[in-house]
């Protein structure tokens, strides 16, 4: 049974595979607004940080499964990737890239170029492409796009509109099912 499915698995796989050897995706790309607290100086119940593969706000005493968050030093406001951290983003770390697009119009996130162990500033209306750590069965990043809308001095938080793409190796930032 043994030699069966270890030839079985792999071949179902690439049947479940489309043109670009990728699984076809499945989960739709939808828009979504959260907020984030600073991961200093905030309620401890508003997340701090921001999960791509889940699609989700995270509370970091609650888990270390998380790609970035938000912090503001003095009177900077920061976004900052896992390993800026000091934490370990693995050997493809979570990364975040500023976007001279739209929101509307980064449709596809770069495949290389993020800012992996630093922070980065943050103003309302800047966007973002951001990558994920791999936690994807196929050991790639996931990806996501955001975008500042606006910060709450007095509970030390901003809002985002996110989309992330939890599709396996898919880079297309559009609403719907991502074909690239």
């Amino acid at each position: 049974m043994k030699l069966i499915a270890s030839w079985f698995v792999p071949l179902l796989a690439l049947a479940a595979c489309n043109d670009n050897q990728l699984p076809l995706a499945s989960i739709d790309n939808v828009v979504d607004t959260v907020t984030l607290g600073a991961l200093v100086g905030a309620d401890i119940t508003i997340p701090a940080a921001y999960s791509i593969p889940e699609a989700r706000t995270i509370r970091t005493d609650q888990s270390a499964g998380f790609d970035f968050a938000y912090l503001v030093v003095g009177s900077r406001s920061v976004l900052v990737p896992l390993a800026g951290l000091g934490l370990n983003g693995g050997s493809t770390p979570p990364g975040l890239q500023r976007s001279n697009e739209s929101f509307a119009n980064l449709k596809s996130a770069p495949s290389n170029g993020y800012l992996v162990t630093d922070s980065l500033d943050i103003a309302a209306g800047d966007v973002f492409a951001a990558r994920s750590r791999i936690v994807c069965f196929l050991g790639v990043p996931q990806y996501a796009k955001l975008r500042v809308i606006d910060f709450d001095a007095a509970r030390r938080t901003v809002r985002l509109e996110v989309l992330a793409n939890t599709n396996c190796g898919y880079r297309g930032l559009e609403v719907g099912i991502p074909t690239s």
